[in-house]
């Protein structure tokens, strides 16, 4: 397969090195959300990509920041649908278990729709290297700027006990990725409504909310 990157040279440079990083990161989802990231040799997914093996070296580095970067592009996928949760028209007017749960379930739902990116973000990525440790432990920060942001939101409207509410949103944060975690690794795939209801419950928990109803 990867003869037929001669013939895909043959366009413009720079349409040429976005159609090898798509291949590669379609070949890496693939493989590394069945088969495993441990299993995947980078003459595998180079060879499922259509390209030679300098081509992932040059553009991603190794295996690791084809890595990476797939588990960037999901992530990033689902923080920006959390985003746009939150900017829904009406949302000043929703309680807070409403906005949680908008933001849970379009969470989920975006990084939970192909099973393969959910095995590789939650499952895929732990203990690979420090390197690989240190990104996810940025997209974690990240997070917690994001999700405290809410919680002072809820404090100031009175929805959420008036306290810094930084510690409790990591430890939730960490809670969440195991929890994304033990239903990517399971046999049988929980519905996203399940997930994010299960969020949803313990966000609120943790900012001493109490739900409506």
């Amino acid at each position: 397969m990867a003869d037929s990157w001669t013939v895909q040279r043959t366009g413009p440079g720079d349409a040429a090195r976005t159609q090898a990083r798509e291949q590669l990161l379609e070949a890496a989802r693939e493989l590394y959300g069945v088969n495993g990231y441990r299993e995947t040799a980078e003459h595998d997914v180079c060879e499922a990509a259509g390209v030679p093996i300098e081509v992932l070296r040059q553009e991603y580095g190794s295996r690791e920041g084809l890595l990476i970067a797939l588990h960037n592009r999901v992530t990033t996928t689902g923080l920006r649908a959390a985003e746009r949760a939150l900017l829904t028209e009406g949302i000043d007017e929703c309680s807070i278990e409403e906005r949680v749960r908008l933001l849970f379930d379009a969470y989920v739902e975006a990084v939970t729709s192909d099973p393969r990116e959910a095995r590789v973000t939650f499952v895929e990525v732990l203990g690979v290297s420090a390197v690989v440790d240190e990104h996810c432990k940025l997209w974690r920060a990240l997070w917690t700027e994001f999700l405290t942001g809410e919680a002072e939101r809820a404090v100031d409207r009175g929805e959420a006990e008036d306290r810094d509410h930084r510690v409790d949103v990591m430890v939730m944060v960490g809670t969440v990725h195991e929890l994304m975690a033990h239903h990517a690794r399971r046999c049988r795939r929980a519905r996203p409504g399940e997930v994010s209801g299960e969020l949803t419950q313990l966000a609120l928990t943790m900012l001493g909310s109490q739900r409506s109803g």
